[in-house]
């Protein structure tokens, strides 16, 4: 660690997020471990060339994404790292958050039957007017919200999705259901907006927050769209990796 980081007050970003964003990425890099202990406001302070009533509101924000705890008389410890997503031709929610030992769920927090509009007919390569499952679902790692997402699905293949897939909580395992034993992505799009008030909601995040919108396309084992997916992630939970070979 350094022992002092200049920031740029002429950036027009606050001083505290500034703050906040580095500790983050630090986090993210390692160099501070899930479990270990921040150095106190007043080294932080002192680091960042800031007061401690400074350092403390970044210190808040953190705590309050679930990155950071206070335990009363020991310190500010490390509570997890955001989440690093990859995304790549084999993107599994559940399997990338197990793999960073976090636990996994997904719920349906919405479903209704409608047919295929022009939008979802090009992405599903159906023919318009085809009845779709909507699927809205709520994805989340150790308890803590990350994507809410909308997906559409081809009814005739997939009947008994909605029950399949709150009765696992898993997608994959959904599918496998209805005789889809493996999928693949065929294209990510990202890009960002303002939170919605009811996404807000649902992920815990204050208005006027971002979040980032990832488009993707499944498709089955034989190249046939499978599924269109329209997810809102919180920004400052989950880190997109594109994989190299995307």
């Amino acid at each position: 660690m350094t022992t002092h980081t200049t920031l740029d007050r002429s950036a027009g970003i606050a001083v505290w997020r500034q703050i906040m964003e580095t500790l983050k990425a630090e986090i993210v890099s390692g160099a501070f471990e899930k479990g270990s202990r921040l150095p106190p406001e007043s080294e932080l302070a002192s680091r960042f060339g800031v007061n401690r009533h400074t350092v403390r509101r970044a210190i808040a924000a953190l705590t309050a994404e679930g990155i950071l705890r206070a335990d009363q008389g020991r310190g500010t410890f490390v509570a997890s790292a955001p989440l690093s997503y990859p995304i790549g031709p084999r993107t599994r929610f559940s399997e990338i958050v197990s793999g960073q030992n976090r636990a996994p769920d997904g719920r349906i927090i919405g479903s209704a039957l409608e047919e295929a509009d022009a939008l979802l007919a090009n992405q599903l390569s159906v023919p318009l007017g085809t009845m779709l499952i909507r699927v809205e679902s709520l994805r989340v790692a150790d308890g803590i919200p990350m994507i809410v997402a909308t997906s559409w699905f081809v009814r005739e293949r997939v009947p008994n999705f909605v029950a399949d897939y709150a009765d696992s909580g898993s997608i994959t395992e959904a599918l496998k259901r209805a005789g889809i034993s493996d999928y693949s992505r065929k294209e990510t799009r990202i890009t960002a907006e303002l939170v919605e008030a009811r996404d807000a909601q649902q992920l815990g995040i204050a208005l006027g927050q971002p979040v980032m919108v990832v488009e993707s396309i499944n498709l089955d084992g034989v190249g046939q769209p499978l599924q269109y997916t329209r997810g809102r992630v919180a920004a400052d939970r989950m880190q997109l990796v594109v994989d190299g070979e995307v």
